[in-house]
Order: C-alpha cells, then sequence, then structure tokens
C-alpha cells in the first residue's frame, strides 16, 4: 500500500536499524561530494526534531507557476521557507497556510548541516533554511537549478533519508549530461564553489519499505536564502 501524502508521519524510533555504511566521501565534482552514512550518528535525534517541525508545519503539495501540482509534499524550518504558487518561485518568514513563521530550525539540523559543509570542505556555513521533501513511491524531482537564494556563495547540504534514491548531478545546462548518484539512507550530498548552479534531480522513487522511515524517503536541503 502507498503511503498517503498528506497523512499525518509518524516514524518508528526503535524499529532495527538497517545495516550500516562504511562512512566514507566521494567526490562526484570539482567541489562536490557524497558523504557516506554520515547522518547516521545523529538519527535518533533527527527524527524527534523533525516530528516536532512538522506537527508545526504539515506536508504539503505545492503548485508550481506552471499550474503543476509537485509529486513531491514539502515543509521548511528555520528563518526562510520555500514556497511555490502560481505566482512564482521564492522564499517566505511565514508558512502561507498559517500565516505564522516557519517553525525555528532545530539545534541538530543546524549542527549536522555545518559538520556535513565542514566535511566537504565549506567552513562557515550558516544555513538559514531547511527545505524538508517527502517523496513516495514514484514521486521525483525534475532537473533544475537552486537560484532563489540572494548570493550563491554558500553551498547547498542536502540530506537524504529513508528509501533509497537516483540522484541526477548534471552540468550548467540542463541537456547536460547527468551522473546517476544512489543515495541511500543517511547519505549526504554537498555541493557549491564552482558546481554551485549545477542542475541537479531525482528520478523516481522505486517500492520500497524502510525499517524506520516505511514507504517513503525523506529529504534535508539546507541554504543560505537571506
Amino acid at each position: 500500500m502507498r503511503y498517503d501524502p498528506m497523512s499525518p508521519t509518524t516514524f518508528d524510533l526503535f524499529a532495527d536499524a538497517e545495516p550500516e555504511q562504511e562512512p566514507r566521501r566521494e567526490q562526484i565534482g570539482e567541489q562536490s561530494f557524497v558523504l557516506r552514512g554520515f547522518a547516521l550518528p545523529r538519527l535518533d535525534r533527527l527524527l524527534p526534531a523533525l516530528e516536532a517541525v512538522l506537527a508545526a508545519a504539515p506536508f504539503r503539495q505545492m503548485v508550481t507557476p506552471g499550474g503543476f501540482t509537485m509529486s513531491v509534499a514539502l515543509s521548511s524550518c528555520g528563518t526562510w521557507g520555500w514556497t511555490t504558487d502560481r505566482s512564482g518561485y521564492r522564499y517566505t518568514r511565514n508558512d502561507p497556510q498559517t500565516g505564522r513563521p516557519w517553525p525555528e530550525m532545530p539545534d541538530v539540523f543546524f549542527e549536522l548541516a555545518q559538520a556535513a559543509a565542514r566535511e566537504a570542505g565549506f567552513a562557515g556555513f550558516v544555513p538559514d533554511s531547511c527545505l524538508i521533501n517527502r517523496y513516495v513511491p514514484g514521486a521525483r524531482m525534475s532537473l533544475h537549478q537552486d537560484k532563489n537564494e540572494g548570493s550563491y556563495a554558500a553551498p547547498i547540504v542536502s540530506v537524504s533519508l529513508g528509501l533509497p534514491a537516483m540522484f541526477l548531478f548534471g552540468g550548467f545546462e540542463r541537456s547536460d549530461k547527468s551522473q546517476r548518484v544512489p543515495l541511500l539512507h543517511g547519505d549526504i550530498v554537498v555541493w557549491g564553489g564552482v558546481d554551485r548552479l549545477r542542475y541537479h534531480g531525482v528520478l523516481p522513487i522505486k517500492d520500497g519499505h524502510h525499517p524506520r522511515l516505511g514507504e517513503q524517503r525523506i529529504n534535508f536541503t539546507f541554504r543560505t536564502a537571506g
């Protein structure tokens, strides 16, 4: 049975852990890295913090400027939250569904983002936005660039939890050939510097069941938006 993307999200904090990956760093671009299993040591703090964020700002499926409903469900935390509707893509200080400020970024989120950026050679990263995406089987993200930020000086830190994903890491034109980078539970991709505006996306998620997160992939994307 497929997961209802609008239903309440709960995580099994006591499920048997899947075999952990051997921590290692893989270079996929001049200033781009995959940090295998980097998020796993913080997992027992990440999941309760995520539940608290989602209680205040539940997942929702947004509409693109072209009028298409995204297959991925979204939420945000931090000073700035990323949103989209018929009027365009942008960051806002308030959740458009509630009119209230987005939830504060949990300390464990901030610490993880900073540690991953530092491991990839980007010391001093200060994220003020965390976009939270939920992919159910069949959901995907088309190739795109992250260009809504006020500056491109800071890197992007992308955390993958739950079901495996095939990450597409392209060039500086949409038509450039993309690398296919498999991502597993706990992996983090960091890119910045000369690679900051490379196209990237996610192929449709395959059916599966993760022992702790069920039939879904959760992705955190940390950026400096302001």
